[in-house]
């Protein structure tokens, strides 16, 4: 009877000792599979991360957000002008906008090889529908109708709007509102500078709207305008490189009606990217990037005189 309960005890307690076994066993096991896992998913995290940064393909706030990942679409005019695109090759950075692309691009964490242009027209940028750009820049006004389509950046650049002509021409000596009245203008359709004549000068005769600066360049130049509304910069260039004969008859005040253009880049409506932007805009200001790049590139703003709205 001894024996017997002896041989009972034995086994009770190989049998409990065998369990805290198997149960330390299950343990570790599960212990090594989650600690390796978790050692594979930041290995495969820290890989990402080193060859986007390798690759200067973005930084996180615009990861998930361009049209392509790891590249930067960006758009402008076809063709694009000078000052703000040289040669009409956005790609060599030359020109005040084709720099401030790529100034924004870089902080973004873009590098210049992971830019990809597209070319559109004035109009078809800030129409609804999807885009074929993360942004397009092509002097776009801010306005609160173009609102209703697109999305905004902050503003990257503010101009007033000027009148080109020739020398010889009726709206050489204007001094005043007073002294437009009777001209007959031009302008881009679709633009501020348009709205600009309609709703600040309101000639007596209604003015012609043009495809592109182009036209209306072409319609000074064959004298069928007396006179075209262009942003600053781009009068001055006008009339020192592109028309000979021609001069920067006046600039308006910023406050006069719709004068002063304030530029944004342009997105489809509600582009989560836009943040990213203005963060980046925000520190090319703070770092005088974006000041050093107006300087570079835009034509001087005191050289023509200012006409006066009353």
């Amino acid at each position: 009877m001894r024996k017997t309960k002896s041989l009972a005890a034995l086994a009770l307690t190989a049998g409990l000792i065998l369990a805290a076994c198997g149960e330390d066993s299950d343990s570790s096991t599960a212990d090594t599979t989650a600690a390796s896992e978790e050692t594979a998913t930041a290995d495969t995290t820290a890989a990402a991360e080193g060859a986007a940064a390798a690759a200067g393909t973005g930084n996180e706030c615009t990861a998930g957000k361009t049209l392509e990942e790891g590249k930067l679409t960006i758009g402008t005019g076809n063709p694009a002008y000078s000052p703000w695109v040289e040669n009409d090759a956005p790609e060599s950075g030359e020109g005040f906008e084709a720099a401030v692309a790529y100034a924004v691009a870089e902080e973004l964490g873009f590098s210049k090889d992971t830019v990809t242009w597209v070319r559109t027209s004035f109009d078809e940028a800030i129409q609804p529908g999807a885009k074929n750009f993360d942004f397009n820049l092509q002097q776009y006004s801010i306005t609160d109708e173009r609102k209703k389509t697109v999305s905004f950046s902050d503003p990257y650049y503010t101009s007033n709007q000027a009148i080109v002509g020739f020398a010889d021409s009726a709206a050489a000596n204007a001094t005043s509102i007073a002294d437009l009245k009777d001209l007959k203008f031009g302008a881009q359709a679709g633009t501020t500078s348009l709205d600009f004549i309609t709703e600040v000068i309101a000639p007596s005769s209604e003015p012609f709207a043009y495809d592109d600066n182009a036209g209306a360049k072409a319609a000074l130049e064959a004298k069928q305008v007396d006179a075209i509304v262009l942003d600053l910069p781009t009068a001055f260039y006008v009339s020192a490189v592109e028309i000979e004969g021609t001069k920067v008859i006046g600039q308006f005040p910023a406050n006069a009606g719709s004068g002063a253009d304030e530029f944004g880049l342009v997105f489809d409506l509600e582009n989560p990217l836009v943040e990213c932007v203005n963060t980046a805009l925000a520190a090319l200001k703070d770092g005088g990037e974006l000041s050093a790049i107006e300087k570079q590139w835009l034509s001087d703003k005191t050289g023509a005189p200012v006409i006066a709205t009353e």
